[in-house]
């Protein structure tokens, strides 16, 4: 955890600064035309009452902006220290922060805390376009699924007998979460419509190169993977089995178990629209996890980059 006693956890102009140097470490960048010759940016000094703090002027666009601009912070009334505070609090939460707990941190209304961590998870976000595949020649990534909460939109299947199933998989209608994870590497993971196998090959194609080992359990869904991947092995854990020499699934069931901790004793509840959000959470932080000699504080720096460029309205959350 960082010292929460530096002055950017308590002061807004420290604070800025620290956003400001994460975001312009060459200087300030105009987020309007993308201007970044210092000469032509101005800060401007002796503010009015209308001028924000930390405002500069670009010269080439005639327009005015701060730090926030073009960020999940942008138009937010919440300080910015509270807002730094609250990246590297959700950054050094191994399994979450609620809202409530947040909430009561840094002095906010729980609806503001709800909207912020929504925020925060969307900056941790990646775009698994642009981080291109997972794997490789050398690599094993292990594939998965597991359950969770209740899915809101789905109907309960029912037997070729026509009765519900009584599995607790199927009979709740459990929300569907299929993951990846490359050994010593990252995780990726997906809200799926129910384990099918086209959607699993679907996602299998396009996040794993076809020279990849590919580790998984003996679910029908992976059947013909060994048709595509340079090798398939399973571990059959009906009959027991859970480790075969270098044969397991072992490093996504431990993925899966901080998840589902975190869900369940931090969270507690996930509406259906929102979990995406919190797998990006948890994906995020599993990511760049201390085991990888990365710091909390690094960690929550990688977050704040990561709100550039991204907007979250709270419409968009599926509130209003």
């Amino acid at each position: 955890m960082a010292n929460l006693s530096h002055p950017m956890f308590h002061n807004d102009d420290a604070a800025r600064a620290h956003l400001e140097a994460i975001r312009w470490p060459h200087g300030p960048n105009c987020p309007h035309c993308g201007n970044a010759d210092q000469e032509t940016i101005a800060k401007v000094e002796g503010r009015k009452k209308s001028h924000r703090d930390g405002l500069y002027y670009c010269n080439a666009c005639k327009g005015t902006f701060t730090v926030t601009v073009g960020t999940v912070m942008e138009r937010s009334k919440v300080a910015l220290h509270k807002w730094v505070l609250a990246f590297h609090l959700y950054a050094a939460s191994k399994k979450g922060m609620s809202a409530h707990q947040l909430h009561r941190m840094i002095g906010v209304t729980y609806k503001t805390a709800w909207f912020m961590s929504h925020r925060i998870r969307e900056a941790m976000m990646e775009d698994v376009d642009s981080s291109g595949p997972i794997g490789g020649e050398t690599d094993i990534v292990e594939a998965d699924e597991t359950y969770i909460g209740k899915a809101e939109d789905q109907k309960a299947p029912v037997s070729r007998q026509g009765r519900p199933y009584k599995s607790k998989k199927f009979g709740t209608r459990k929300q569907t979460i299929f993951s990846l994870v490359k050994r010593g590497g990252s995780v990726r993971s997906f809200v799926v419509k129910g384990a099918t196998t086209k959607q699993i090959q679907d996602i299998l194609f396009r996040n794993v190169p076809r020279d990849t080992a590919l580790y998984t359990d003996e679910s029908r869904i992976y059947h013909d993977m060994r048709w595509h991947y340079a090798e398939h092995q399973t571990v059959k854990h009906s009959a027991g089995e859970y480790v075969r020499g270098n044969v397991h699934t072992n490093t996504i069931e431990n993925v899966f178990s901080v998840f589902k901790r975190g869900m369940r004793g931090v969270y507690q509840h996930c509406a259906e629209k929102h979990l995406h959000r919190y797998l990006a959470e948890f994906d995020f932080r599993y990511n760049r996890r201390s085991a990888l000699e990365i710091s909390d504080s690094q960690r929550a720096n990688d977050a704040i980059r990561g709100a550039i460029g991204k907007r979250l309205m709270y419409q968009q959350t599926g509130t209003a």
